[in-house]
């Protein structure tokens, strides 16, 4: 079983866990915020059966209908996402409303505080899990996963520590006032899902310094070649797609343009392991004299 496949399955049993606490807190106080929080966590289990799913069907070889597999549909699990966060959003803010319209004072807050803080604590870990070894696997469903897990400690924090307050000033309104402020929150976490998630669905070029590092590596690997120009770069999940037109004295021959190919596809592969390179070989006439100039 694949790695990714492991930390997604992960993640719906650490959701499941994270949300019949947070919904065990909300029964014991009756707390809106609270409620916000446990709305929030069922979101959580939803996009992690969503991420395990993208991640199983982009794990899949290449294809006659799709030749260049299937990575970007972890792309389209992360835009799932941001939309279910902000439906969640949407829900708490409802709740919210009906909670400013009729503010109460809550039952057992200590107990259902002390529930809520483990289990933020546990969404916490398994947060920096989510982050750090989706960035390690490239895969965007994990690393989205993660930041929106993040989200929701940082608000559970503050629904923690407002709840807290409004139970010894007795100031009700601050419950549902909390609530609101946890889903403008995941409004915002949810829009940077989407954005992030849209730019790889729209072919976005690799960073700057990746880049440098591309241009780089085919200078110093193009060793027989006189430049490389209209480069093209784009991700998807875990691949990284590279192509470029390599320019060649007239006299070369195929096997002595072959072998410089092959040395650059070489080079890149071992700063991009499992990259897909495209070179297209022309003759000196074609250069441009632009872009990348062998060394």
């Amino acid at each position: 079983m694949a790695a990714t496949v492991k930390i997604a399955i992960g993640s719906i049993i650490v959701g499941l866990i994270v949300l019949a606490l947070k919904a065990l807190a909300w029964q014991l106080t009756g707390s809106i915020a609270l409620l916000s929080d446990a709305l929030e966590s069922t979101v959580n289990v939803a996009t992690a059966v969503a991420a395990l799913i993208a991640i199983r069907i982009a794990a899949k070889p290449a294809d006659r209908d799709h030749p260049y597999g299937h990575h970007k549909a972890e792309f389209f699990s992360a835009v799932l996402e941001g939309v279910m966060i902000i439906v969640a959003a949407m829900l708490i803010l409802r709740e919210a409303w009906h909670g400013f319209q009729n503010p109460r004072m809550l039952d057992a807050p200590l107990s259902g505080l002390l529930i809520n803080t483990v289990a933020s604590a546990i969404n916490a870990l398994w947060c920096w899990v989510l982050i750090s070894r989706g960035r390690r696997l490239k895969s965007p469903a994990l690393v989205a996963d993660g930041h929106h897990l993040l989200s929701d400690v940082i608000s559970s924090v503050g629904v923690v520590a407002g709840v807290a307050l409004a139970v010894v000033t007795g100031w009700a309104i601050l419950d549902p006032a909390l609530a609101a402020l946890v889903a403008l929150n995941i409004l915002w976490s949810g829009w940077k899902v989407m954005a992030s998630s849209l730019s790889g669905l729209l072919d976005e070029a690799v960073s700057e310094d990746m880049l440098t590092d591309i241009r780089t590596t085919i200078s110093d690997a193009a060793t027989g070649a006189i430049e490389a120009h209209d480069l093209r770069t784009r991700h998807a999940g875990p691949r990284t797609f590279i192509d470029f037109h390599l320019v060649v004295d007239g006299h070369t021959t195929v096997d002595a343009a072959h072998a410089i190919c092959d040395r650059i596809e070489q080079a890149l592969m071992q700063k991009l392991p499992g990259a897909l390179i495209t070179i297209h070989v022309e003759p000196e006439h074609k250069a441009k004299h632009s872009g990348v100039v062998v060394i």
